[in-house]
């Protein structure tokens, strides 16, 4: 049965920055989670990020320069968290690789999570597109990502993957 890294404040976890959750009550994601197939995870906290903390935002870029250290990530007060959402995003990959993990359900708009949109770091709510930190690097290595707006995608994927075998 292929699990699915879900973002944890769509599961319910307070972990957003503001010290909320993001809970989804899509039918589908509730299912995985009953299944045991959603594994929540947050990648700002595993990177050592307090909750609540600061609103952050890329700058200079998106997540793919975050990773090659071409852009970085700033809270509100100027403060460089690069190297915890870069921290975050390898302990995400490392968990789907551990899991065999190929679908991801992220929370858009997030510097971390965001799969179609971010934030421009202006912090004056300007959305651009582009993907948050971890997004990139799933996408990197294969992993599909999918936001919160898009779990039948995610899971008419996953079963074209369950086709396939």
């Amino acid at each position: 049965m292929e699990k699915v890294l879900v973002s944890a404040c769509l599961l319910g976890a307070p972990v957003r920055y503001d010290g909320q959750d993001l809970k989804s009550e899509d039918r589908i994601l509730q299912q995985w989670w009953q299944e045991g197939r959603a594994i929540p995870f947050c990648p700002e906290v595993a990177g050592g990020l307090p909750t609540p903390r600061l609103p952050a935002e890329i700058t200079g870029g998106d997540g793919q320069e975050v990773l090659q250290n071409r852009a970085k990530v700033l809270d509100n007060s100027g403060r460089d968290l690069s190297a915890q959402f870069q921290s975050g995003a390898r302990q995400a990959l490392a968990l789907c690789q551990a899991q065999q993990i190929r679908v991801a359900v992220l929370t858009d708009r997030s510097p971390s999570c965001g799969s179609s949109l971010i934030y421009d770091g202006s912090f004056t709510g300007t959305r651009l597109p582009g993907q948050g930190v971890t997004t990139a690097l799933l996408e990197q290595h294969g992993i599909r990502v999918f936001s919160q707006h898009q779990i039948s995608q995610a899971a008419a994927y996953l079963a074209s993957l369950s086709s396939h075998l």
